[in-house]
């Protein structure tokens, strides 16, 4: 069933209509007709079946009717936080979408010592604005029950002092324990609330950084005997953790 997202306060309008792009792709692209139900998600873990009642002919809008309200199936019951450390190109990019389907909580781009990019505020709000677009596209995409944020760019010490207030935190190292320790301190995410995964860019953590993310009780972990780029050992720990948290 197509899936669109909307404030709650209009959904919860009377009459409930979707102007713009969302109505221009449910009469013209998916040509939906009266009777025909769709979803809206507010965004913050409820989703409303809608029906489809009128195209009301002097407005380009369609016009709805609540027919039951949902709790979304689609979240996991950890909230994951997956700082980033900026990556060069539009790494970023794919790192948000792939993020977003794999059922992070939010996103935090990190300036990290070891980080190639350098950017100043004007241009680190445009790629905000340009990745929190993306993370919207990614969950209409993937159904998501919620539209995952994609934060301000962070310093590191702001980042590590973010985190510090969550239940558990996972920073995965190439010199890190054993395997085993690892698959221990990933099976014990399971409960926990608010969980933070680090990810460094593409020069690694410096050491310096991993210091200061165990002084706030951070695990670090190993992915394996394979070293693997920026953009895919963040999915890879978030496709661990959706298959151990997914209820």
């Amino acid at each position: 069933m197509n899936q669109f997202f909307m404030n709650r306060e209009d959904i919860l309008k009377s009459p409930l209509r979707i102007q713009g792009e969302d109505y221009n792709h449910i009469r013209n692209v998916l040509r939906l007709k009266c009777g025909e139900e769709i979803l809206l998600a507010d965004g913050e873990g409820k989703e409303y079946l809608c029906r489809i009642t009128d195209y009301p002919a002097e407005e380009e809008s369609v016009e709805l009717k609540i027919v039951d309200i949902l709790g979304s199936t689609a979240e996991l019951p950890a909230k994951i936080t997956l700082f980033q450390g900026y990556p060069k190109g539009d790494k970023m990019e794919t790192v948000v979408q792939k993020a977003v389907e794999l059922g992070a909580y939010e996103i935090v781009p990190v300036m990290m010592k070891r980080s190639v990019v350098k950017l100043d505020a004007k241009k680190a709000s445009k790629k905000v604005d340009r990745l929190n677009a993306i993370a919207l596209s990614a969950a209409k995409q993937s159904k998501r029950g919620i539209v995952p944020q994609v934060r301000s760019v962070m310093t590191f010490d702001e980042a590590v002092a973010y985190a510090s207030v969550m239940d558990y935190v996972l920073l995965p190292y190439e010199q890190a324990e054993g395997m085993e320790y690892s698959r221990q301190a990933l099976r014990e995410s399971i409960g926990k609330e608010k969980i933070a995964v680090f990810i460094g860019p593409e020069g690694g953590f410096d050491p310096s950084e991993v210091a200061k993310i165990e002084q706030i009780g951070g695990r670090t972990i190993s992915l394996g005997h394979r070293i693997l780029r920026t953009e895919t050992a963040g999915l890879t720990i978030l496709s661990l953790l959706m298959f151990l948290l997914d209820e």
